[in-house]
């Protein structure tokens, strides 16, 4: 699957300028089965062996094929093509693989080098050739959705998949899928109708299409029938059994709706692990009654057991589940699972769990700032109403409040001159933050019972045009 970032056939002489953000391409296609030169830093001649095959790419490494190089033309990996076709007229393609390496690719794909059906590369891409083959390749997509609406006219059970162009753009290939076998000798007559091009219909499978489309896997790679996968095995839900994983279609199917190709790839270390547990053990017989097997647990090598009165799972070691078996079949019964299954490792108690997250440097958690500035925020919002509220005149809230002789001890008290020396004691200075005992007044006050407010001696508080000012005290 290409990238937005690739020039692919937009650099000079043909040669794809690479990727805008690294400025080079090592493959075809972006990851499009691609394949590693690992040669290309080492100085090979050109001989009669080395550049008698070339590995050419299509449609951006969607396919591949080897041809042979009999004119001995001097090709390098990326150089645009044109090669022979068993239909009749050209196809133009790039080379992805060149050298050694191309013998290799074919000796991994079990292809003889006598075989007479290897096409030839005809000579390299001129500027004509491109402009027939840029102009070929953008029919395909258009193409594709008009062959899927004559094939639904004609209610034919198949789904046109893709459609490649070739470069001449005499011909065009339609790769669909289909479940049973399809009559479309009257869909080949609408096509060639339609657009003037001979047809080739190739059946694939869901697979295939996944791997020509391309796309984006459950695990955020590229799919790996697109990028690397060439040969599909069969996949089948008794690996998913193997693995312990649930039987789940949907987590289990990829994007071409069938089983994913990667359950096979670890199958083998299962298989390998499952040979020590022993088979066909679905019960053990104990005094304190039958126990069932749960589950298994194929790297910890443990086996869960649980009786059918008690939802309590017992793990019990693969040789300690043989030893059982064993004693069962000479008719004895071990007294409980208990003493043989694995100790559950101590759980620690609160304090503990505490003291790990201990407060050891002065740090707070976010929780508790959050709450902290949240109060703060409160209180600031009650003392900003009550300090934006206006104040009128004549309004009760507004108007000073006199305190009483009570209340005004605690300012007479921090305003109290020292004693005079016509008492017989000695003046000491008055602390105002330190409180001093009072003395009991044995004189009666007459005003102990009257009104405050009707007391002639008392200082009235001071009033100007400007506003309420606090009361003097004498």
């Amino acid at each position: 699957m290409s990238c937005n970032g690739c020039t692919s056939g937009a650099g000079k002489d043909g040669k794809p300028s690479g990727c805008k953000s690294n400025g080079s391409c090592s493959s075809g296609g972006c990851n499009r089965l691609n394949t590693y030169d690992w040669l290309s830093g080492i100085a090979v001649g050109y001989d009669d062996e080395i550049t008698r095959f070339v590995e050419v790419s299509f449609k951006n490494g969607s396919r591949k094929e080897i041809f042979r190089n009999t004119n001995k033309l001097l090709i390098d990996t990326h150089d645009v093509v044109v090669v022979d076709t068993e239909m009749g007229g050209y196809n133009v393609g790039v080379a992805s693989l060149t050298g050694e390496l191309v013998r290799l690719q074919m000796k991994r794909k079990k292809i003889q080098e006598n075989n007479a059906s290897i096409r030839t590369v005809l000579r390299k891409a001129s500027e004509n050739d491109q402009v027939k083959w840029e102009e070929a390749s953008k029919r395909d997509k258009d193409t594709m959705v008009r062959a899927r609406a004559i094939a639904r006219s004609l209610n034919l059970d198949m789904k046109i998949g893709d459609v490649e162009f070739q470069g001449d753009g005499k011909k065009a290939t339609f790769y669909y899928i289909a479940e049973d076998r399809v009559d479309f000798r009257e869909l080949i007559k609408a096509y060639a109708a339609e657009f003037k091009v001979k047809v080739e219909m190739n059946h694939i499978g869901a697979r295939q299409e996944a791997a020509r489309i391309g796309g984006i896997g459950s695990c955020g790679r590229e799919l790996c029938c697109s990028t690397w996968l060439t040969e599909f095995k069969s996949v089948t839900t008794s690996a998913a059994r193997y693995q312990q994983l649930s039987i789940n279609q949907a987590k289990l199917s990829g994007q071409c709706g069938r089983l994913k190709c990667c359950l096979n790839y670890e199958l083998d270390t299962y298989l390998d692990a499952v040979q020590d547990f022993p088979k066909n053990v679905e019960k053990i017989e104990t005094v304190s009654g039958v126990a069932y097997l749960m589950k298994t647990d194929i790297f910890r090598r443990l086996m869960f057991f649980a009786y059918k009165e008690k939802n309590v799972f017992h793990p019990v070691p693969i040789d300690k589940v043989k030893e059982i078996i064993e004693l069962n079949k000479q008719g004895e019964k071990p007294a409980d699972l208990g003493e043989y299954a694995v100790k559950a490792p101590v759980r620690k108690t609160q304090v503990e769990e505490e003291l790990k997250y201990a407060d050891v440097v002065g740090q707070i958690t976010l929780e508790s700032l959050g709450k902290k500035k949240s109060k703060s925020k409160n209180r600031n919002k009650d003392r900003s109403g009550d300090r934006n509220q206006p104040r009128q005149l004549g309004d009760k809230t507004s108007q000073p409040t006199v305190k009483t002789q009570s209340q005004q001890k605690p300012l007479q008290r921090a305003e109290r001159k020292p004693l005079s020396a016509e008492s017989g004691q000695k003046a000491t200075p008055q602390n105002p933050n330190q409180r001093q005992p009072q003395k009991q007044n044995t004189k009666p006050n007459p005003n102990h019972n009257k009104n405050p407010n009707q007391n002639p001696n008392r200082a009235k508080p001071n009033r100007d045009d400007s506003g309420p000012t606090r009361p003097s005290i004498g």
